[in-house]
């Protein structure tokens, strides 16, 4: 390790900028289990101008640099819509890239530790790329494999310099792995009786319909699913609701990803009440890349065409609270199950599941799921 000391600058732009932008592209270069970002995606992400998550908060990078060679990379937040929804004065740390050096990790979550506490925050917490409606937790856990789709995936030494750091957990969040095959057999019959009965019920009762979605009415879907989601997610914890710009933002950017059949919306009487957002692991496609746009649209365009998506993630699934006991959740699982493996989709991963939804990992461990990747939020008193 170099003896040059080790300094951390706050990003303003320009050349520190594009340093921070590129770090992690050269820092995985050599690991077979990233997936790059698309880098103009990632680019956007501090474009105050084209990120919706700006217009309610605040978001200070800051680079490691050891001598003039970047070193890792850290973004201090105030997310001021968590703030107010949660009743709290809590900053956020994300974008934590680090050379496997203490003092280069101590510096950059020192330097966003001081950030958050100078505007007046008792705790910071992280990593949270911003908040949790986007990327967030540490791997811990599972590191044998690339992350699928909106996942995080980092080196095992992470966790020990966070900690060493004096961070400490706040929850885990389980990844679950699924063979679609185990729900429901190749013509669509459910393996398990107990479920099988619960999806019969809820077909029964009156008023109840699980469909997919309708691409050619999509700016129209993305509004009935925004009016369940803040409601169905608002007691989680970490929750903080999605603005309007924020939500379509998302929508936007994951509709070149969606499979139809894979995301489904749950009425009754013609009212949204749940939905289950499942999406292809494009993460497949982009293995590889480098983040480069063209290839990544070729491959996916690819992927897509010839239907090699082998792995799908369900990533959202939600009922409002007055309907949560109905059954609808079963019959999310049996339909997307039953969607999923006729279409090549032998394996899901369920994610992310806290550690303290007892109910969501019961049953998913009642349908065969085996939690297969930990991720870790950590938090740090500031008073």
């Amino acid at each position: 390790m170099s003896s040059q000391e080790v300094r951390v600058v706050p990003v303003q732009g320009g050349r520190e900028l594009k340093q921070f932008l590129d770090f992690p592209y050269h820092h995985y270069r050599k690991d077979p289990y990233w997936v790059p970002t698309l880098r103009m995606d990632r680019k956007a992400m501090f474009d105050p101008k084209k990120f919706p998550f700006y217009e309610h908060s605040e978001v200070q990078p800051f680079l490691a640099l050891r001598g003039s060679e970047p070193a890792g990379t850290i973004a201090a937040i105030l997310n001021n819509n968590h703030n107010k929804f949660q009743d709290e004065r809590a900053g956020f740390f994300g974008f934590f890239e680090s050379v496997d050096d203490q003092d280069v990790a101590d510096k950059l979550l020192q330097a966003a530790t001081e950030w958050v506490r100078a505007k007046g925050m008792d705790v910071i917490r992280g990593p949270a790329n911003f908040s949790t409606n986007e990327e967030c937790g540490l791997l811990v856990d599972g590191f044998d494999s690339s992350p699928v789709v909106m996942m995080t995936y980092n080196p095992p030494y992470y966790a020990n310099l966070i900690e060493k750091a004096g961070f400490t957990k706040a929850q885990d969040l389980y990844a679950y792995w699924l063979a679609t095959g185990d729900v429901v057999s190749k013509d669509g019959q459910v393996r398990s009786a107990k479920l099988a009965r619960v999806v019969e019920k809820v077909r029964a009762r009156e008023g109840i319909t699980v469909r997919k979605v309708n691409m050619k009415n999509f700016d129209h879907e993305v509004e009935l699913i925004k009016r369940v989601y803040n409601s169905a997610w608002e007691k989680n914890w970490g929750f903080v609701p999605m603005t309007d710009a924020e939500f379509d933002h998302l929508a936007e950017n994951l509709k070149i990803a969606l499979d139809p059949k894979l995301v489904l919306i749950a009425e009754i009487n013609g009212e949204p009440v749940g939905f289950s957002l499942t999406l292809p692991d494009i993460n497949q496609a982009l293995l590889g890349t480098n983040g480069r746009l063209v290839p990544a649209i070729a491959r996916l365009l690819w992927f897509k065409l010839r239907k090699k998506f082998t792995i799908c993630r369900v990533i959202a699934m939600g009922v409002v609270e007055q309907h949560r006991m109905r059954g609808i959740s079963a019959m999310f699982y049996y339909e997307t199950a039953r969607n999923a493996a006729p279409n090549g989709y032998a394996h899901a991963e369920m994610s992310w599941i806290l550690e303290s939804n007892l109910m969501m990992n019961r049953d998913i461990q009642f349908m065969g799921g085996k939690v297969y990747k930990t991720y870790r939020v950590y938090e740090k008193p500031l008073k």
